[in-house]
């Protein structure tokens, strides 16, 4: 029989119980004799725009952080959740991707072979059986109790339907099981979201404003699902899982819906120069608005020859394909495109 969860190691970078993430940045200075900073780093998907964040009152510093104070409600509008009994907020979805697994029915959890690199070992050490995730199928092998997707997928850009995530959904509910959506990337496409249906029992939705929000900092996130099921997460993280300031910050970027309109429109402009950049090396790419990736057979030779420039992107090592950020500001898009040129003559 072939051990399918080796594939998954491998492409997400999970060798040796150590999960590999971009912003790696210290490890690349060291490694290429670089200093720290001197690199343009292109290894996350996080925006270089950053949200403004407000002035921080004294008071979010002294005071515990307060369940009454309508975070969770202003998450659920902004969101899009029923109310705010469906929303619960926690120190960033990282903290609910290590806990959630042992709260669900141990069964077969499908989950694609590249993509985000803590689903893997989060729910095998819950003892949970990973197997391969195919995008493709519309019906679901029946032994999977549990479907884990990133949407957009990280790293691939891949974007399932809401359709296609409801009906695979419909599927595990019927078996007692759990769909479990991560919608990291998905704030520059709000009408794709499935936060709205997470009144159904069996649907979970986790959202970030690290990525879109350029908040990955504050270390803040949200689990969005049936009050029930939030009520058993809620007691197994605890108290005050996001500080007051985080809770100041994302509840001004939340409510600043000018920023977020114009920072769409910013992000898609800028993911299209990127896509343009790499297409003029002759590399094909699948792009969001906040990263572009490739799986050319060049990919891997070519993020070796950007690190040894100061240009830091994320290799996966296993499927050799490679990940870019966006660019902060004009000189760091005249350093990319210089680099490009000069690795792939």
């Amino acid at each position: 029989m072939v051990d399918r969860t080796a594939g998954h190691r491998a492409d997400t970078g999970t060798e040796f119980n150590t999960v590999v993430h971009g912003g790696n940045l210290h490890e690349a200075a060291e490694r290429y004799g670089i200093p720290y900073a001197q690199w343009l780093d292109l290894s996350t998907g996080i925006n270089p725009h950053g949200y403004p964040v407000p002035p921080i009152p004294a008071d979010a510093w002294r005071r515990l952080p307060d369940d009454g104070d309508g975070f969770a409600a202003c998450a659920a509008r902004y969101y899009g959740a029923p109310d705010a009994a469906h929303v619960l907020p926690v120190a960033g979805s990282q903290a609910a991707i290590r806990a959630l697994p042992s709260l669900l029915p141990r069964g077969q959890v499908g989950i694609a072979p590249l993509t985000y690199s803590e689903y893997v070992p989060a729910f095998e050490r819950a003892g949970h059986e990973v197997v391969p995730l195919d995008a493709t199928w519309d019906t679901l092998p029946d032994a999977f109790t549990h479907v884990v997707v990133v949407n957009p997928n990280n790293p691939t850009a891949e974007h399932l339907s809401a359709g296609k995530l409801l009906h695979w959904h419909a599927q595990l509910a019927a078996r007692g099981g759990t769909l479990l959506i991560d919608e990291a990337f998905a704030d520059t496409m709000p009408s794709a979201s499935l936060a709205a249906s997470t009144h159904r029992a069996g649907l979970i939705v986790l959202r970030s404003p690290g990525k879109f929000f350029g908040l990955a900092g504050v270390r803040a996130g949200f689990v969005l699902g049936a009050p029930a099921w939030l009520d058993a997460l809620r007691r197994t993280l605890g108290a005050w899982t996001v500080s007051g300031p985080a809770r100041h910050a994302v509840k001004a970027a939340f409510e600043d819906e000018l920023w977020q309109q114009q920072m769409r429109t910013r992000l898609d402009a800028e993911s299209a120069r990127l896509v343009s950049l790499l297409h003029a090396q002759g590399l094909a790419t699948h792009s969001t608005p906040l990263f572009a990736w490739t799986d050319d057979v060049r990919a891997a030779a070519l993020h070796e020859a950007l690190a040894r420039r100061g240009v830091w992107t994320r290799l996966f090592t296993a499927s050799g394909s490679v990940r870019f950020g966006l660019p902060a500001s004009d000189a760091e898009w005249a350093r990319l495109e210089e680099s490009l040129r000069e690795a792939t003559r």
